[in-house]
């Protein structure tokens, strides 16, 4: 039965310029103004900090759009244990078992904002971007991701993505760290380009927390309980970013 639409184009679709010539065997373009957002903002839930909506259960869950203004100011924590991204089921909300404060309630989370500009030439990619109000001093990872078009907005689909490492698949060139107040530029050249968004693929990027203080190389890390998606962009492509939940 089909639910409401999801308009993912409003919320993380970036604002764009695309500029593409062709070449023999190669393409050249520049993406300018992509706009980082976390997934409340893109009609989701969040996913990767949590909140114990009953004082002392010791138990925490995740926050939908409708209660974002309830917990603002709640402190927020991680899980105990790993646990699966499921950005569009309300059925995976937890309550799962506490984790450790996190040190910062969820409206400062949810404060952090980031643009980036991307450009392909003769084969390599060079992505620059600055963010504001991330967590202070603290250490984060760059992804380059996919997510199947047909599972955005279904929640009764079994949500995956393809997370690499922006950069070298070794995960050396996609460390960064906040400075005291929060801010963060981050810059890196790659061969080959990125492929962009189709039809049938989202390709995204992606910021991590590790609330743990370690990068696990080809990895994100344990989601929810030491690594912690905290932003991310759409990509442009010729997908269909406007999709019915199913």
């Amino acid at each position: 039965m089909k639910g409401p639409m999801v308009r993912c184009a409003l919320a993380i679709m970036p604002t764009f310029l695309l500029a593409a010539v062709a070449l023999a065997q190669q393409s050249e373009m520049t993406i300018t103004g992509l706009q980082f957002v976390d997934h409340l903002k893109a009609g989701m839930i969040e996913q990767d900090v949590y909140v114990e909506k009953k004082k002392g259960s010791r138990m925490v869950s995740r926050v939908t759009k409708e209660e974002k203004e309830t917990y603002m100011n709640a402190p927020v924590y991680s899980t105990r244990s790993p646990v699966h991204h499921a950005p569009f089921d309300p059925g995976q909300n937890g309550p799962y078992k506490r984790g450790k404060k996190l040190g910062f309630t969820l409206g400062e989370w949810l404060s952090g904002t980031g643009t980036a500009s991307y450009t392909c030439r003769n084969g390599e990619g060079m992505l620059s971007a600055s963010f504001q109000k991330l967590v202070p001093n603290g250490l984060y990872t760059m992804w380059y991701a996919y997510a199947a078009v047909p599972h955005m907005g279904c929640k009764d689909c079994a949500f995956a993505t393809l997370d690499l490492p922006l950069g070298d698949l070794a995960g050396t060139q996609n460390i960064f760290t906040a400075d005291a107040n929060g801010g963060a530029g981050f810059q890196a050249s790659f061969k080959p380009c990125l492929q962009l968004g189709s039809g049938s693929i989202v390709a995204m990027l992606a910021i991590a927390y590790h609330s743990d203080g370690k990068t696990y190389g080809p990895s994100p890390g344990p989601m929810g309980s030491v690594a912690h998606v905290q932003l991310f962009t759409a990509l442009p492509g010729q997908g269909a970013w406007a999709m019915e939940a199913k």
